[in-house]
């Protein structure tokens, strides 16, 4: 490892390397650009599976099923979910499916 690599902005390993085009860390897998200006604004930026930035109103999808805790409902892959609303907790989606409300967590959606 060169003595001159910088360190994750995300987890602050100091294990990255240069793909080409931008860094990337070993350790947590964020890629990013050093001379980039730092995010100043402090809003959170909610992003599906693949990394896709989220915004409130958007349609996803479901990436793999999804069991409904304390109920026998089970959510399937592949199921749409339009005008999602984006807040803060555990759960960082609140929706509606089929008219019942559900909270969902962005790891498993995908940008529709």
């Amino acid at each position: 490892m060169s003595e001159n690599q910088p360190v994750c902005p995300h987890c602050q390993s100091e294990f990255t390397y240069f793909d080409g085009t931008q860094h990337v860390c070993s350790m947590c897998g964020e890629s990013f650009d050093p001379n980039a200006a730092p995010a100043t604004t402090g809003e959170k930026v909610w992003k599906d599976a693949f990394g896709n930035i989220l915004q409130n109103g958007d349609s996803v999808t479901l990436i793999k099923p999804l069991k409904v805790k304390g109920t026998n409902i089970t959510l399937k892959q592949g199921t749409k979910v339009k005008n999602i609303r984006l807040v803060d907790g555990d759960h960082d989606i609140d929706c509606k499916i089929d008219g019942q409300a559900f909270g969902l967590k962005s790891e498993f959606l995908k940008k529709a």
